[in-house]
């Protein structure tokens, strides 16, 4: 110390950094059993709220991750009531979804991408199998969203080409025995990639072939059983065509799995891409009403191809509401998932906070172990301090150290309590602590980089508060009661 004091400290314009370092590490080396108690105080203070914060951190995430499952947290869902209202004006044309809106919702800011949606009843067929459903013509910022197991999108917008969700095979029926895999456990024996799925358009024409008693109104004119003398017989019905499709694609994921990670939006989807299905649409009924479609109010069908909803993606997370209000100020109808999310948030948030706050009071704990050591240090170093004073030592210098120390023991003990931490969150995630305390699958606990950093800065921050008033005490300390100490 003496060099550092003195004549010879006089020279030297200032007392290094690093001098200071040395010394003050020194001085804690000294008292080595009172100094690891400290530490260890500082070490489980900074585990606590670490591993506190980590698990809210977890909860958000596991929360978001969650409902990201069920579509991209960007995407607003557009619709127009126009499209299922039956009693429409002749006066002004209705608010209708078509691509003039798709270019006009595409050049909002912050959205960088639109996918038109335009859905069919449609039944499929391969072998003795049949099923109902709705197939979906999509944008391709949609179908990318689509994580694929087999296959790949279809580039040809001309030709209708099937994506499959992967839960879509459950739903196949045996048109022989007409049950299906919920009622026998019996997996369809469907060939999707090998073989084409033949399609009708038009369902209405082939329930009609297949019952064609139903097919002509009531049937007749007379009041007799239906087909007897005096009744006259409608018209038979031509079945519609069937059409091969090639499937492009199926989903990722196992069918039969019962976690939860295997159910999509997607799952029990037929997709296709929407120029492709509007092409396919237009070829197959001309200037005739596409079924689903809006009609004028004399049942003549529109000059345009109209939506049945689009997905707007934003750039964002944070613009979603901004861009969902200006949606709404043009006359559709929107949801998104951000109510959602911001439920979520704002709870998650709170729980981190309380999580936070608990940990916090075992490092406020640690912080008057601090305060107490250097305290006790002030009172065993008092004629050191003394004479550091009498050789003209700078008092800001004196209690430069003291922080320097007490600084060193929150650096030491917050570094150490990362690591305990790092322990602790490995141990919590090796328990699936996730899916026991939400039902979801992945890391409870999560300590991204900031926190670690954050963590070390806070601790020796609380190390340098708790050592400040002893350092002050230190520096204002008379030079000869110290020296007259015992």
């Amino acid at each position: 110390m003496l060099p550092l004091c003195g004549n010879e400290g006089r020279k030297k314009k200032k007392m290094k950094f690093l001098d200071l370092l040395l010394l003050s590490l020194s001085n804690l080396k000294r008292r080595k059993l009172r100094t690891a108690l400290t530490v260890f105080g500082v070490l489980i203070g900074t585990a606590s709220v670490v591993t506190m914060i980590s698990i809210g951190i977890g909860l958000r995430e596991l929360s978001d991750e969650n409902i990201a499952q069920y579509g991209s947290i960007t995407a607003i869902d557009v619709h127009s009531d126009a499209y299922y209202d039956d009693a429409r004006s002749t006066a002004t044309e209705p608010l209708f979804l078509k691509d003039e809106t798709i270019d006009t919702l595409s050049k909002l800011e912050h959205v960088r991408a639109v996918a038109p949606m335009l859905t069919i009843s449609v039944i499929l067929k391969q072998g003795i199998y049949i099923q109902n459903t709705s197939l979906i013509g999509a944008g391709r910022a949609y179908l990318e969203e689509i994580k694929l197991g087999q296959g790949a999108l279809p580039d040809n917008q001309k030709e209708v080409e099937l994506i499959f969700g992967n839960r879509v095979i459950l739903n196949f029926e045996n048109a022989k025995t007409k049950t299906s895999y919920y009622d026998n456990q019996e997996m369809p024996k469907i060939d999707y990639m090998n073989k084409p799925v033949f399609t009708i358009f038009d369902t209405n024409a082939y329930y009609q072939s297949q019952n064609p008693s139903s097919s002509g109104g009531k049937g007749g004119t007379g009041g007799g059983s239906e087909g007897g003398p005096g009744q006259s017989q409608p018209p038979p019905v031509k079945a519609p065509k069937k059409y091969p499709l090639k499937t492009a694609a199926v989903e990722a994921g196992d069918p039969l799995s019962e976690e939860a990670s295997s159910y999509t939006p997607y799952g029990n989807g037929v997709y296709c891409d929407v120029d492709a299905l509007k092409a396919t649409l237009k070829r197959i009924f001309k200037n005739k009403p596409i079924p689903g479609q809006p009609t004028t109010k004399k049942g003549k069908p529109y000059k345009y191809i109209i939506y049945s909803s689009a997905v707007v993606y934003v750039d964002d997370m944070k613009y979603v509401s901004q861009v969902q209000k200006l949606i709404n100020e043009m006359g559709f109808q929107t949801s998104s998932k951000m109510e959602w999310i911001k439920q979520n948030q704002a709870s998650a948030n709170i729980t981190q906070m309380v999580l936070g706050g608990i940990g916090a009071v075992s490092l406020f704990v640690a912080a008057i172990g601090i305060a107490n050591t250097m305290m006790m240090s002030i009172y065993e170093r008092t004629k050191e301090i003394g004479i550091m004073k009498v050789l003209g030592c700078d008092m800001n210098k004196i209690r430069d150290m003291f922080l320097i120390e007490s600084g060193s023991i929150g650096f030491i003990g917050g570094l150490t309590g990362i690591t305990l931490s790092f322990i602790i969150s490995l141990i919590i995630n090796s328990l699936s602590a996730a899916v026991a305390m939400t039902g979801i699958e992945g890391d409870l606990s999560r300590i991204p980089l900031w926190l670690v950093l954050s963590a070390i800065v806070f601790a020796v921050f609380v190390g340098m508060l708790a050592g400040f008033f002893p350092a002050i005490r230190a520096m204002r300390l008379s030079p000869l009661s110290a020296l007259r100490n015992d």
